[in-house]
């Protein structure tokens, strides 16, 4: 078995076992493999090992990744996404993480109404005050989503957050569980026919805790492939 193959058997043990203490169907949890910087070899090695959904940031670096691996894989956009690349981001990624502004939403519709797309999104919201990360404020979240379901080529499955980085991963559940209050409130109030199924949250440091609150994409980068070189 590769490193890779052991590493992404190991996530996946501790996304069960994780699951698991909270009585959750570990089934519901996805594992984004987030590939940003890493080389294609070491992708096909994670294909190899059975993983098909991966997290990209750079729109560039993803066209050369899906070119060269072909069908039959999944990709997410899981970075921030400027509203002047909404057209590629559309032609890309089967989902796209991290809407937080309605100028990219109306963006993203123009792109998928010429491409003939219904485009799968989430929202992404800033539970924290972090000048570095992006995301709308939990009070604008109710706006947007309603502005937004008035589009007709996207769809919204769900929320997504970063929160800060804490070394004790227990300092973020706070912020995965307002976003899962969140979502169960969006829900409550039907502002939107759809369910919202999808929470996006979770990352190395931190993905169990997001999973014992409901996380039903993890998305993980080091665990699997080891440190970034950018």
């Amino acid at each position: 078995m590769s490193q890779i193959a052991g590493n992404l058997a190991e996530v996946r043990r501790r996304i069960e076992a994780a699951a698991r203490r909270v009585g959750r169907d570990s089934g519901g949890v996805r594992l984004v493999a987030v590939s940003k910087t890493v080389a294609l070899d070491h992708l096909k090695e994670a294909v190899v090992a059975g993983q098909r959904l991966f997290g990209e940031n750079y729109l560039q670096e993803a066209r050369e990744k899906i070119t060269a691996l072909g069908a039959g894989l999944t990709w997410h956009l899981v970075g921030h996404l400027q509203t002047k690349k909404a057209k590629a981001a559309v032609e890309l990624f089967h989902l796209i993480h991290a809407v937080d502004r309605l100028k990219l939403a109306r963006a993203l519709e123009d792109a998928a109404a010429r491409q003939g797309k219904i485009q799968e999104i989430l929202l992404q919201v800033k539970l924290a005050e972090e000048e570095t990360k992006s995301g709308a404020a939990p009070e604008e979240v109710p706006g947007l989503l309603q502005e937004i379901s008035r589009m007709p080529h996207l769809r919204v499955l769900g929320l997504m957050t970063m929160p800060p980085w804490f070394p004790d991963p227990e300092e973020a559940r706070p912020y995965f569980r307002a976003l899962r209050e969140l979502r169960d409130r969006l829900q409550s109030q039907k502002i939107i026919a759809g369910p919202l199924n999808e929470l996006s949250m979770g990352m190395t440091g931190d993905f169990e805790v997001a999973v014992e609150e409901g996380a039903t994409l993890v998305r993980i980068g080091t665990a699997i492939f080891g440190q970034r070189s950018g």
